[in-house]
């Protein structure tokens, strides 16, 4: 063969090579983007999305959803058994001065925290969240009703005292949210004395005004601000912040307490601003011109689509999100929750496939809750055995659960999380028997 012959060939060669190359590359990248959107479902069990076409291509991006079986392994004796639990290990783990939750636990990668103010955020949500969960699970057992009792005087006490703890963290979001729940619970719980119930509406009426000076100037709530780091935060709001504070709002409304208009439309418009054609939602609001990225995408949305769906239903968005949505959405919950599930109890945040961090596992089924709990009743026993079936599983041998290991507050809030969700997929209304008859100092 001369020279120029094998030149030739030599090229050719290369050419077909980088070619072939390139296709395989290609392939495997389409390959990869199945698994990840679809690593809990076979083929045979897709079934076509309803999914308008969007000229952006946001709502045709995922042109399946997946079906999923009836659950097999739930049964009401081990969901009653399980929260028996749950709620024994909250009533031990509980501070002595009635909180739950502390700095402790550190570990090589510790959530940024500025002492004392993030810590002080922090323990308020979480000791929010207990008193939600033992008010909805088990009110009128004897050790129980010790332990709200304690939990309520450092709520009034304590909460009040919860600010920003410095320019950058907002963590103090989530306290001021969650303790308007806590307190509109306990409004209708206890001792039914007018003072009782002047302190509870103050704390709320606070926590509101609380929430109103940590509005994002760009409207909705978020927990950093990392721009100027002004007394209005000029951050970039995130979605489910935004939908977790808007749920609080609303049920402070339904107490019977004021709850500014334009401050609730400002927050719906934010919420509604990160809304997807898909109805997914974006993590925040900088990202409302990077809509594709991954964090953005179905895999990434799926611990945030439910929270959104609540808050916008609750203010009156049921034609925007309408039942066949909401149970759309928790197919996609069950049928992928072991992708939901990859991030979960992975120490550092956002480092589990399409940016999904550990600690929105147990948060996404807290809301999943809320809207079984509302399905109609030939629709709700389907998801509440889920519902059950997936959170027994996953319960640890202590009785708690939990997520993302946050100094030491995750038990307690993912336990409270659980506790709720399993409460309000329970097929019955009656309280759980809880922990009369244990020593919780064993």
């Amino acid at each position: 063969m001369s020279d120029r012959k094998a030149i030739v060939m030599c090229r050719f060669s290369l050419t077909f090579i980088l070619a072939l190359s390139v296709l395989t590359l290609g392939a495997c990248r389409a390959g990869v983007g199945m698994s990840f959107e679809d690593t809990s479902v076979s083929e045979g069990q897709l079934a076509a999305s309803d999914a308008p076409a969007s000229s952006d291509g946001i709502a045709a991006r995922e042109t399946v959803r997946p079906a999923i079986a009836p659950a097999t392994d739930a049964s009401p004796s081990d969901l009653d058994a399980a929260m028996r639990r749950g709620i024994t290990f909250l009533v031990g783990y509980q501070n002595e001065n009635g909180s739950w939750g502390s700095p402790t636990r550190t570990k090589s990668l510790n959530i940024y925290a500025p002492v004392p103010g993030g810590h002080d955020a922090f323990r308020g949500a979480t000791t929010a969240l207990c008193i939600a969960a033992l008010v909805d699970t088990a009110p009128e057992d004897p050790q129980v009703i010790a332990a709200l009792n304690r939990a309520e005087q450092w709520l009034l006490e304590e909460l009040p005292k919860v600010r920003r703890a410095d320019g950058r963290a907002i963590y103090n979001n989530w306290a001021h949210a969650y303790g308007i729940q806590a307190a509109v619970r306990l409004l209708n719980w206890g001792e039914q004395t007018p003072e009782r119930r002047e302190a509870l509406v103050a704390l709320i009426e606070n926590q509101i005004d609380r929430l109103a000076r940590y509005e994002y100037l760009i409207g909705g709530w978020g927990y950093y601000d990392f721009n100027a780091q002004t007394q209005r935060p000029s951050g970039n709001s995130t979605s489910f912040t935004t939908a977790t504070v808007l749920i609080a709002l609303r049920e402070a409304q339904q107490a019977g307490v004021a709850v500014p208009e334009d401050m609730v439309d400002r927050g719906i418009a934010a919420l509604l601003r990160q809304r997807n054609p898909d109805n997914t939602y974006t993590y925040s609001s900088n990202f409302q011109n990077y809509r594709g990225r991954e964090i953005n995408r179905p895999a990434g949305s799926l611990g945030r689509t439910q929270v959104a769906n609540v808050a916008l239903r609750m203010w009156g968005e049921d034609e925007l999100i309408t039942e066949a949505m909401v149970v759309e959405w928790l197919d996609r919950l069950f049928a992928r929750n072991g992708w939901l599930s990859i991030g979960r109890k992975r120490p550092v945040p956002h480092e589990s496939w399409y940016a999904v961090a550990g600690y929105f596992y147990y948060y996404g089924h807290l809301y999943a809750g809320y809207l079984i709990g509302d399905l109609p009743p030939e629709l709700k026993p389907f998801y509440s055995d889920h519902m059950s079936q997936t959170l027994i599983a996953l319960q640890e041998d202590d009785g708690s659960w939990w997520d993302y290991p946050l100094y030491d507050y995750h038990q307690p809030y993912g336990t409270a999380m659980a506790l709720i969700a399993l409460q309000n997929c329970r097929n019955d209304t009656l309280p759980v028997p809880a922990v009369a008859d244990r020593n919780v100092d064993e």
